[in-house]
């Protein structure tokens, strides 16, 4: 298996002179024309780079945002520019993705990178529209599918192109399913989930599928509040969804069943309201103010979090502990952060808010691997197949 993911990657096939089309994940946050945070384009310059070594002549193509229609705010004309500055070479910039502007960009592009306007400008991406998959594969000789954040969309770019043209994983897709899919499927033990979130109904699938494979599972967040009151808790006017109270009596049940470690908070920050300025206070589980908000976990909590990641040999964490944007409440998922990345462990991050606390605490290069794919990941952590990944060539 190539990279253990059963999949063919860029390193499988000959690009020498070859036009290649890379599927890339440049949805980064612009603002008045600025990056604000150019993360994404980082990570796809490694497959960039190789192509570029290996003397092939590179066509880029993303979506960025949700645009109906042309939109010059959602231009990935910024993105041209920094991928310019961090490859440290020209990369041209074809108005449009499909058609006789980007023909006539292909055309010309000589060893130079190119990259294409926002797919999304055009109707038959999202649709998988066959005649616009068949015109953006006409630009190329191969197709390198490295946009995990967007393989679990079956688009024309991610699913629609696999049609007409040979198609292999990039180096970022093939390290993201290799840490994501693989290591779920096949983890060292003791392995351990920290599950975190607002809810319980988007976590839910995710801690069913990782049950049968985890030795220890903490689980922190708002989510957690349903846990606790499915034990008898009263956590006064917090976040509960009362449908899934059975099913949070499921998993806890079938973790004592199998032997499972399951931690859940023991003591908590509650406030008086949603708000950075609210009144707060820490106090065990047990002792929840009426009519306060449990908002992070607390100190006692994190220890005991803490104490039971040091025996894990691979910690996957998906989902802050808390409402990390607000200062008062951020101290869980960055003590957290902290903790799993100093572990002598494999340390997985599920993309997402989780991938935004490691960022803002500074821990980005700790971690083992930092999920670029918010949606895609967690669906890769269901057990789900991604539509980008199985149409690729099987290794």
């Amino acid at each position: 298996m190539s990279g253990g993911i059963g999949k063919k990657t860029v390193r499988d096939i000959d690009v020498a002179g070859r036009r290649v089309l890379v599927r890339a994940d440049l949805n980064v946050p612009i603002e008045n024309g600025v990056i604000t945070d150019d993360t994404r384009i980082r990570e796809s310059l490694p497959t960039i780079e190789y192509l570029l070594a290996h003397d092939a002549r590179v066509i880029v193509c993303s979506h960025l945002g949700r645009p109906k229609g042309p939109d010059p705010s959602l231009s990935l004309a910024p993105v041209a520019g920094r991928m310019a500055n961090l490859l440290g070479r020209e990369v041209l910039f074809a108005e449009d993705c499909v058609g006789p502007i980007a023909e006539a960009a292909v055309e010309s592009m000589g060893r130079h990178v190119l990259l294409l306007e926002n797919l999304r400008f055009h109707p038959g991406e999202e649709q998988n529209d066959p005649q616009f998959a068949r015109q953006l594969a006409s630009l190329a000789d191969i197709f390198v599918n490295d946009a995990f954040g967007a393989a679990h969309r079956a688009h024309a770019s991610t699913e629609g192109v696999t049609h007409y043209l040979p198609a292999v994983a990039g180096l970022l897709m093939e390290k993201e399913v290799r840490y994501l899919g693989a290591l779920v499927a096949n983890p060292p033990h003791p392995f351990a989930a920290v599950v975190g979130g607002a809810k319980v109904s988007s976590k839910l699938p995710a801690i069913q599928h990782l049950l049968p494979k985890v030795d220890i599972l903490l689980v922190g967040g708002g989510m957690a509040n349903t846990f606790l009151k499915a034990k008898g808790l009263d956590v006064g006017a917090s976040l509960v969804e009362d449908d899934l109270l059975e099913a949070a009596r499921d998993v806890m049940r079938s973790a004592d069943a199998r032997g499972i470690e399951l931690h859940l908070p023991v003591d908590v920050v509650a406030a008086s309201r949603f708000a950075a300025d609210a009144e707060t206070v820490t106090v065990p589980v047990e002792q929840v103010p009426s009519g306060y908000l449990v908002l992070d976990i607390g100190p006692e909590t994190v220890r005991r979090y803490a104490a039971a990641l040091q025996r894990a040999r691979a910690v996957i964490w998906n989902g802050p502990m808390g409402v990390f944007e607000m200062e008062p409440f951020a101290s869980g998922s960055f003590e957290l952060a902290r903790t799993i990345a100093s572990l002598d462990a494999v340390t997985v991050v599920g993309g997402g808010e989780t991938a935004a606390v490691v960022a803002a605490a500074g821990l980005h290069d700790r971690f083992t691997h930092v999920s670029t794919g918010g949606g895609a990941s967690l669906e890769m952590l269901e057990g789900k197949t991604l539509p980008g990944v199985a149409a690729l060539l099987d290794a």
